[in-house]
């Protein structure tokens, strides 16, 4: 268990100011934001690499504010995963061991079954160096694991992997916690990781905790203006019936629209949302309109930074999409225009009745 108390930190263009969390035994806990809102930060105050003098930091009841990181039982893994370069993998992972005086054959134990846990073996005498990024994550992983810690902190683990890594790592992460039961507390900016990932999120903005929840609360029910506009203003619609389909789909009629949705439930999809983003639009229909394809008009184009915004009306519905602006420009889109849509199904989240 970790609680954070009104802790308070400045440092440098970085700061917290009276930020309290906590996350439960075993919970895998988010920490989502955008860059620059102290994330990093306040995960380094939990591992020890901070001098703390407003706030305490608490973990299984004790107060470990003025500890050393080494006191903390904690795995920490940093964004840049930090291997050392000129020792080998197998050396990597076991260097904490070392350090904290296990045995020879202790430590070769544990770094084999670290390393059978996250499918390493083959890479143990490799040079580090030579490895991929998603290769160099687990191998981090490995070694902020092998001491048996109780907390596992993750910074930006998949900040810096390709989109097909950064899938397989994401499930990877979701088994090991399982398997092993750390409570885990796991630094994002990307909301898509966090909603697929934790038990619960914190959103903090500007060194300011703005929102705690679970996923589907967060996206479904923001806490006031900065936390909707940085989830996204996602399109939520009302569902008026749902049929099951099998193999995890459910067909929903929401607002006059028939969307096919992922759903492993067992109870009735009130709601669906789905992020501006995760819409595509195209002048000319494109192949695959049938699964959850549709033909609208646009009512309004509206830029947001380097985005715009569109209004689309789709039968008695009003979805907004979100396009890069380089590609709005290429497609030369205007109000009153006929488009075609694409929601994406994998990208669609449920919110289920519980009456």
């Amino acid at each position: 268990m970790i609680e954070i108390k009104d802790l308070s930190l400045h440092l440098g263009d970085f700061h917290l100011a009276d930020v309290n969390l906590s996350a439960a035994d075993g919970e895998y806990f988010v920490i989502l934001g955008p860059t620059g809102a102290g994330k990093t930060v306040l995960i380094e105050c939990v591992a020890g690499l901070h001098r703390i003098r407003h706030g305490e930091i608490w973990m299984d009841h004790r107060d470990v504010t003025h500890c050393a990181p080494e006191e903390r039982n904690v795995g920490y893994v940093p964004q840049d995963y930090v291997l050392f370069p000129f020792l080998s993998v197998v050396d990597n992972i076991a260097f904490g061991l070392k350090q904290a005086g296990l045995k020879n054959r202790d430590a070769r134990e544990k770094v084999q079954k670290m390393a059978g846990l996250l499918g390493i073996s083959h890479l143990l005498h490799r040079d580090p160096r030579s490895l991929s990024g998603g290769e160099k994550q687990r191998v981090a992983l490995a070694r902020a694991l092998a001491p048996s810690p109780r907390i596992l902190l993750l910074d930006e683990p998949l900040g810096a992997l390709d989109l097909r890594t950064g899938r397989y790592l994401r499930l990877e992460l979701r088994r090991v916690h399982r398997e092993l039961g750390l409570t885990t507390v796991h630094i994002t900016h990307d909301l898509m990781e966090a909603l697929e990932m934790a038990d619960r999120v914190a959103v903090i903005q500007n060194g300011h905790v703005e929102q705690v929840a679970g996923p589907e609360e967060m996206l479904f029910h923001p806490e006031g203006e900065r936390v909707a506009d940085f989830i996204g203003a996602p399109n939520i619609l009302d569902c008026d019936s749902c049929r099951d389909l099998g193999q995890g789909i459910m067909e929903v009629a929401c607002s006059g629209l028939k969307l096919t949705v992922p759903h492993e439930g067992h109870h009735k999809i009130s709601k669906v949302a789905i992020l501006p983003r995760h819409i595509y639009v195209s002048r000319t229909r494109p192949p695959g309109l049938s699964v959850n394809g549709f033909q609208g008009v646009i009512t309004a184009i509206k830029p947001v930074n380097n985005t715009v915004r569109i209004w689309i009306d789709v039968g008695e519905t009003n979805l907004m999409s979100e396009i890069p602006t380089y590609l709005f420009d290429e497609m030369e889109l205007a109000v009153g225009q006929e488009v075609f849509l694409i929601l994406r199904m994998r990208r669609i989240r449920v919110y289920e009745s519980r009456s």
